[in-house]
């Protein structure tokens, strides 16, 4: 219970929530059982717990469980101090002799509870009037509020609308900029591929055409030193063969004397022979030798081509190097291609937005428009009911002025008691068939008379002090002075309808 403040208005609180739960003769006796321990701290002296009446009450406390009470402690300001009745003026003065009192004295009596109803009634039509008149007011403070608020809104949306406008217009041009240079960058891209293929393709078939000649040639190099082997091997062959022939001549030398003239003849042709073989030999040689120069020339060539091949093996795996590497340039070309148009579909996608943007900023402006044409109609309204409400008020000027002709009439009442008593005769039949009105039970009724809504904890029972039956809060909000009370009570809405005519007319 944060919204109560005060100790007192905890304590009728903690006392309404007692008996909702039919605790309060337990609480009671607990005090009274503790007062001994409570008495230095918390009673005064005279107290009624400590003295004997106080089981007594507890007794009686007891008696109150019978009753199902349902109040709700949110709605009442239990900070503020509780209204008392008086009931000094429907009390009849009793004369220590035991008399009744006088008739002139009792008509009295109920001509001034006529008037003081009277004065009740129009205090508080003057009352209501008042707080119509407030409320009044502050709804037309209300309304100017919000529409200047609405004013404001309506310039901060028309500002953020040619903002939004113009930040369009650039993301536009921003937009179509990044699609030329995105598009001439591709075509530069391509190209520089496109020669980049062409120039690897031509370099590759020169390439391919000298290692094709450099593989020929060495062939042809292989297959002539292969043949200058095969004629020095005849040619060593021939002179082992001399050697020999030398040898088994020398040999039969000796065993042929006889034949020495004509051998000499064979020998001076062998000689000859020799000459001639060694002329070829030595002819062979020095062919052998420019052979063997060219051998080594060739493999000097061959040495070459091996490293110019190689050279060319290198620059080949140069190429396929250059070539994977403008195929990642491509692909990382491509990858920021892709991510260049998913910016575009962003940006597309942010277009679209701004657009839907628009078009809901656009919808809203129109419904700001249209409330602001209807708070125009409301203001007008509130004008109309400001005049009515200055036509309520001359009304409630008037009312004051014929207030005071009536206090003024006060004085004349004395002299019309005929009238007073007609009057007096007209209330007692109504106090009468006040008494006759039966007063409903509380466990008798579970809906409204009225509404038929059920009761509950939130939807309180509320008896009319007119007919007696039980209503709940929104069918019984009326309060009309009755000649039993000398303050208005709540009465239920047929029987204020029905008594504020007689009460107008009187």
């Amino acid at each position: 219970m944060n919204h109560i403040k005060s100790s007192l208005g905890r304590v009728r609180a903690w006392l309404r929530l007692a008996m909702m739960e039919k605790k309060l003769p337990d609480y009671f006796r607990l005090l009274i059982d503790l007062r001994e321990q409570l008495q230095l701290c918390s009673y005064e002296t005279g107290a009624l717990l400590l003295a004997d009446e106080a089981g007594i009450i507890a007794g009686l406390l007891v008696g109150l469980s019978i009753i199902d009470c349902n109040v709700a402690i949110k709605d009442d300001d239990l900070d503020r101090p509780m209204d008392v009745i008086d009931f000094s003026l429907y009390l009849k003065e009793i004369i220590s002799s035991g008399a009744v009192v006088h008739k002139d004295e009792n008509e009295s009596f109920h001509k001034v509870a006529t008037i003081l109803n009277q004065k009740h009634y129009l205090e508080e039509c003057n009352r209501q009037l008042m707080a119509s008149v407030t409320n009044l007011n502050q709804k037309m403070e209300e309304l100017q509020t919000a529409n200047t608020l609405m004013r404001n809104e309506i310039e901060n949306a028309r500002s953020g609308l040619v903002d939004l406008q113009q930040e369009n217009s650039m993301l536009r041009c921003a937009n179509s900029a990044l699609h030329e240079g995105h598009r001439r960058l591709l075509m530069t891209v391509q190209q520089d591929i496109r020669i980049e293929r062409e120039t690897y393709q031509q370099s590759r078939q020169g390439m391919d055409c000298l290692y094709q000649e450099a593989k020929r040639n060495l062939n042809e190099e292989i297959q002539t030193r292969l043949d200058l082997e095969k004629e020095l091997f005849l040619q060593i062959g021939l002179k082992q063969e001399t050697d020999i022939a030398m040898r088994l001549l020398e040999k039969d030398a000796h065993g042929k004397q006889d034949l020495i003239v004509s051998l000499r003849t064979q020998v001076d042709e062998v000689k000859g022979v020799n000459l001639k073989t060694l002329h070829k030999i030595q002819t062979v040689e020095g062919s052998l030798q420019q052979k063997v120069d060219v051998i080594n020339q060739l493999e000097l060539k061959t040495g070459q081509m091996v490293s110019t091949i190689q050279d060319m093996d290198n620059e080949m795996r140069r190429c396929e190097a250059e070539e994977r590497s403008a195929a990642e340039t491509a692909r990382k070309l491509g990858s920021q291609m892709a991510d260049k148009e998913a910016q575009s579909q962003t940006l597309e996608t942010d277009l679209r937005i701004e657009r839907e943007w628009r078009g809901t900023l656009q919808k809203n402006l129109e419904q700001e428009k249209a409330k602001t044409s209807r708070q125009r109609m409301d203001l007008q309204h509130l004008m109309d009911i400001k005049k009515e409400c200055e036509v309520l008020q001359s009304k409630h000027l008037q009312l004051q002025l014929v207030c005071e002709e009536q206090e003024k009439a006060l004085a004349e009442l004395g002299s019309h008691l005929s009238q007073s008593k007609l009057k007096m005769e007209d209330l007692k039949e109504a106090q009468q068939a006040t008494r006759e009105a039966h007063w409903t039970d509380d466990r008798e009724a579970n809906a409204c008379k009225q509404c038929g809504k059920l009761f509950s904890v939130s939807r309180r029972k509320h008896h009319c002090r007119n007919c007696g039956e039980i209503f709940c809060n929104d069918c019984s909000n009326a309060k009309t002075p009755l000649p039993s009370s000398a303050k208005p009570v709540r009465v239920c809405d047929n029987c204020n309808s029905k008594l504020l005519p007689c009460y107008s007319a009187n």
